[in-house]
């Protein structure tokens, strides 16, 4: 059972959520107005796996608000950011939230949003992704992987040990099921974040495993390559 609570004070968009309780069976939807002690109160007495939060909150110190439940809650939270303003994504990722929903909500962005964090903490609990061919079942530790690259309507694994394991799916089927440090760079290639060993912007250009693999990235994609080289940036040392 997952349990989800909404931290929003708008109604409409609070039924907007909890109207999917009936199709999800699995989740229990629970709310609270924003008043950060009500919430950090009943985030501590209850064993949430899923938070929506109003980022457009004037209530909240959302970096204060984050430290305290990190500090005090036994196990990692998974919080989907809910705006009005576009650029409340970027702060999200930084926030290092699962996802992010523009406002006015949908029941489309909604179910989405709640499928995605299904399958990803299905297989972070595994840390194993099979492939699957006709009786042919290949089971590949995610840990291992170190980007997965497009090859028409197959994908191609290419694993830490050297090895390329090839599957008969589409990029973006695993896209949609990799836990979050999979980012997606190009139309051709997602990559393993926790192997990036260079990023070169002048080049669009990104270094794997001690320059073992030089991959390309693109304007598309490059917000996913500014997340990477932020959350980097901040836990380094750096020569400057």
């Amino acid at each position: 059972m997952t349990n989800c609570l909404i931290i929003e004070n708008d109604k409409k968009e609070i039924e907007k959520i909890s109207a999917l309780e009936n199709e999800f069976i699995d989740i229990n939807f629970t709310y609270t107005t924003e008043v950060e002690e009500t919430a950090l109160n009943l985030i501590l007495k209850n064993n949430f796996n899923l938070i929506f939060f109003n980022m457009d909150s004037n209530k909240f110190n959302i970096p204060e608000f984050l430290l305290d439940v990190k500090n005090s809650y036994n196990s990692k939270l998974n919080f989907i950011g809910l705006s009005s303003k576009k650029e409340s994504a970027y702060k999200a990722y930084n926030y290092d939230f699962c996802d992010f929903i523009l406002k006015p909500l949908n029941e489309l962005s909604i179910r989405k949003c709640i499928l995605k964090f299904k399958k990803k903490q299905t297989v972070h609990i595994n840390k194993t992704i099979c492939l699957k061919s006709n009786k042919d079942y290949r089971y590949l530790c995610i840990d291992d992987i170190l980007f997965l690259k497009a090859d028409n309507n197959t994908t191609d694994f290419h694993m830490s040990d050297g090895t390329i394991i090839g599957a008969y799916k589409t990029l973006k089927t695993f896209e949609e099921c990799l836990p979050t440090n999979f980012l997606r760079i190009h139309k051709s290639y997602i990559i393993n974040s926790n192997f990036i060993s260079r990023i070169h912007y002048g080049k669009s250009m990104c270094t794997l495993s001690n320059n073992q693999y030089k991959l390309p990235f693109t304007k598309t994609f490059k917000y996913n390559i500014d997340i990477i080289n932020d959350l980097y940036y901040k836990n380094v040392i750096t020569s400057n």
